[in-house]
């Protein structure tokens, strides 16, 4: 799918179901605008259920201010028209409450874009915009003169957050990893006191290529490939649901036959993926005209040391990697599901992905399957797709109980004896 082909309104259409389906919005809340190079302005309506918009719902503003459609423009649409004033450049506006943005509105304070890399990099300088009343003039000005100081992102006081970009798949981006951030950091704050990347590590990790992989045309693909090819895209697109991945973050692979297996792209949009756009990888040479995702390096390292590993992850999932981004211990004894899945999870330091993928690889014997990397990621492995997708979800849906209890009492993690048992029901 080409989303910059779509009409406008059907771009909105799709980028407000997602906003809704991801919880960073009620019914009643948000809006989103496109403005086309004549001046024409697409905006979302007034009064109509965010969580059912329909093409035919969109409305239109022309360059003079003449609104049509069935319905009312935004109420925010003076803000809207503020930016696009204030930054001609800029394209595509999001508006939206998700809690975690708005939490940051309520306190004054601005997420924490260093915590892991290419945050800073997607979200550029985000500003704050003073208290105005919605849909006034005055909120409008003050939004557009953060944006006009060269702001891209920007938390409104008491209210939520604006994001522009070039097109709405880059603000939708920006939001979506703005909110990642505020998330991260809320749950970090929670268990410990997060640490970001220092300059020297942001530039270190903007400076990762992936590898200079020579290219090779198939001959065909095989039912083992077709199916495989299936079976990721369907995971690739529930983890998209489950907040375990971001639009462009999370890479899957999955071993095929021999020296191939299957990777995501690079940079392409991980909720829309085909399974067309999926990078094979043989003999250490990539699918012609495709780009693999820039850790290809370490998946092709571990399967070649790893023989019982048939599928890696990469992942960031808020709640794990507040025991990253933290100095906290993430702890699989918390029931024997978790134990039983993850076993002993090590922490390595920051760019053993990309600058010791060798040595990381080696890390993943069968007795431990996952290890976190400081202000990095997940590595999950398992000798399925199903398998490693599922130690994700019990390592974030772990980590989120692991937070939540901070705030109820004193943790009990299981004790040595009944781990011995589990291990004597289960192997060790």
């Amino acid at each position: 799918m080409n989303f910059d082909l779509l009409h406008p309104a059907e771009q909105l259409v799709m980028t407000m179901d997602r906003i809704y389906g991801y919880g960073m919005t009620t019914t009643s809340g948000g809006n989103l605008s496109i403005r086309e190079e004549n001046g024409d302005l697409w905006i979302t309506p007034a009064g109509v259920d965010k969580g059912s918009l329909a093409p035919d719902d969109i409305m239109h503003v022309s360059p003079s201010g003449t609104a049509t459609g069935r319905h009312r423009p935004s109420v925010e649409l003076p803000f809207h028209q503020w930016i696009y004033q204030r930054r001609p450049e800029l394209r595509a506006i999001v508006h939206a409450h998700p809690p975690a943005l708005v939490a940051f509105s309520l306190v004054r304070k601005i997420p924490d874009t260093s915590l892991i890399p290419n945050m800073r990099q997607v979200c550029g300088e985000v500003g704050m915009a003073e208290y105005g009343l919605p849909g006034s003039p005055d909120l409008g000005e003050k939004i557009a003169r953060v944006f006009g100081r060269g702001c891209n992102a920007v938390i409104l006081e008491n209210h939520g957050a604006v994001v522009g970009a070039p097109d709405l798949f880059r603000a939708f981006m920006s939001f979506e990893t703005l909110d990642f951030c505020a998330r991260l950091e809320i749950d970090a704050r929670r268990i410990g006191t997060p640490t970001g990347l220092t300059q020297r590590e942001i530039q270190l990790s903007a400076q990762k290529q992936a590898l200079r992989l020579d290219e090779f045309s198939p001959a065909g693909h095989s039912s083992l490939e077709r199916q495989a090819r299936q079976e990721m895209v369907t995971l690739i697109r529930r983890a998209c649901d489950q907040k375990l991945f971001t639009s462009t973050q999370g890479t899957f692979s999955q071993r095929l036959e021999g020296d191939s297996f299957l990777i995501t792209p690079y940079l392409v949009d991980r909720k829309h993926l085909e399974v067309g756009d999926l990078v094979r990888i043989d003999l250490g040479k990539r699918e012609a005209g495709k780009m693999p995702s820039r850790s290809v390096g370490l998946h092709r390292e571990i399967y070649a040391r790893q023989p019982h590993v048939r599928s890696v992850i990469i992942a960031h999932p808020p709640s794990i990697m507040a025991f990253a981004v933290t100095g906290e211990r993430f702890d699989s004894r918390t029931i024997p599901e978790c134990y039983v899945m993850l076993r002993n999870v090590p922490k390595l330091p920051f760019g053993a992905t990309f600058l010791e993928p060798e040595r990381t690889a080696a890390l993943f014997v069968p007795g431990t399957p996952l290890a976190l990397v400081q202000n990095d990621c997940a590595v999950v492995t398992g000798n399925s797709l199903i398998q490693a997708f599922d130690r994700l979800e019990v390592a974030e849906y772990s980590a989120r109980a692991l937070v939540a209890c901070r705030s109820l009492g004193e943790v009990v993690m299981i004790d040595p004896l009944q781990v011995a048992e589990i291990e004597r029901a289960f192997g060790a």
